[in-house]
């Protein structure tokens, strides 16, 4: 496979103000690349640079092999072959589904805007809204026909700019495992924006987790959850708790819910850490001698997250299914599940 879009130590700045910080990335064609972090974190200007609004001031980014941005070279964003969805779809109201998708063919003969156009209403399970106006459609909908506008002109690369924010909790989701199939089917390939963990799971190969302007952590969503390299990512990537233990020489590690098969703590962690807890980790468990006062709880459907204390003030979480009930004030028998501890070192 080969490479489609490397972004090489760039930097974007705004006056005295550095939004990215020698950021870089790569991503093979075909592959669906996310850039998540926290409001201000630089992603949307990183964003902007990859699609030729926004200058650098170091580094490079090249397009298959081509570059397209350097300090000293800017191609324009018409000549980059980007495609870009936008956050409020930015749908053409007086054109209609077909008009919509068909607006950046104007180069092809009629017959053949004609048969791309089908092609895509066909992709998107939407022929049947071909001539319906945007102000007609769902937000679901309206998000489909803006992706079919952006890839009618076949572009190397598609970019999506928190797609979903417009969208309801309850639509996000399920609407990004829908977008990825459509990007799969399509073999474009493309970088999202977002904020949203769960969107950057149900829709990326390939995650650059971003603070402070700064390239804090990337790889594979499975990677960045199982293996944080810090207590940021933990904290950011899934519902975990970071509490401190002492580990001993002997490879003991100490904490106020028992102590852990030295086998599972890896070589030369000694002294005080910090302990990634998931909540998947913490077991309610009957024949525990352990047990914690429960200071919050979350119906999540399926099961209840429950907020437990520690007798030193730390808090960690914990799963149950919904036939465990409990109340705050009660307390929960529980016990660790570790096979492989993600450990920190103690501030």
């Amino acid at each position: 496979m080969s490479q489609q879009l490397k972004v090489n130590k760039v930097s974007v700045r705004y006056g005295d103000f550095v939004a990215v910080r020698e950021a870089s990335l790569e991503l093979q064609a075909g592959d669906i690349g996310c850039l998540l972090g926290p409001s201000g974190c630089g992603k949307t200007s990183l964003l902007r640079a990859i699609a030729g609004f926004e200058p650098i001031t170091t580094g490079s980014i090249s397009l298959s092999d081509r570059e397209i941005s350097t300090p000293q070279l800017l191609v324009p964003t018409e000549q980059r072959r980007v495609g870009m969805v936008f956050q409020d779809f930015a749908l053409f109201p007086h054109l209609d589904v077909a008009g919509n998708i068909g607006f950046g063919l104007a180069q092809l003969s009629r017959n053949d805007r004609l048969q791309k156009v089908e092609a895509m209403l066909d992709l998107i399970g939407l022929s049947d809204l071909a001539h319906s106006f945007p102000h007609q459609l769902s937000g679901g909908q309206q998000q489909r026909v803006a992706l079919a506008r952006a890839l009618a002109p076949n572009p190397e690369l598609l970019l999506l700019d928190e797609p979903f924010s417009s969208l309801d909790s309850e639509l996000r989701e399920s609407l990004a495992a829908e977008v990825r199939a459509l990007l799969k089917a399509s073999g474009v390939t493309a970088i999202l924006v977002t904020h949203d963990q769960h969107e950057a799971f149900a829709m990326a190969d390939h995650i650059t987790l971003l603070k402070d302007g700064a390239v804090i952590q990337a790889g594979t969503p499975r990677e960045l959850y199982q293996s944080p390299e810090q207590p940021f990512v933990a904290d950011f990537i899934g519902q975990g708790s970071v509490i401190t233990v002492v580990a001993s020489d002997n490879g003991i590690l100490n904490h106020d819910l028992g102590v852990i098969d030295p086998a599972a703590i890896p070589a030369g962690h000694s002294g005080k850490l910090r302990l990634l807890l998931r909540a998947n980790q913490v077991v309610i468990d009957s024949n525990s001698n352990v047990h914690l006062p429960v200071t919050g709880r979350a119906f999540r459907g399926a099961h209840f997250l429950y907020t437990l204390a520690l007798p030193d003030g730390q808090q960690l979480h914990c799963l149950a299914t919904i036939d465990v009930e409990v109340e705050i004030g009660d307390s929960l028998p529980v016990r660790l599940e570790l096979t492989r501890p993600t450990l920190f070192a103690a501030n």
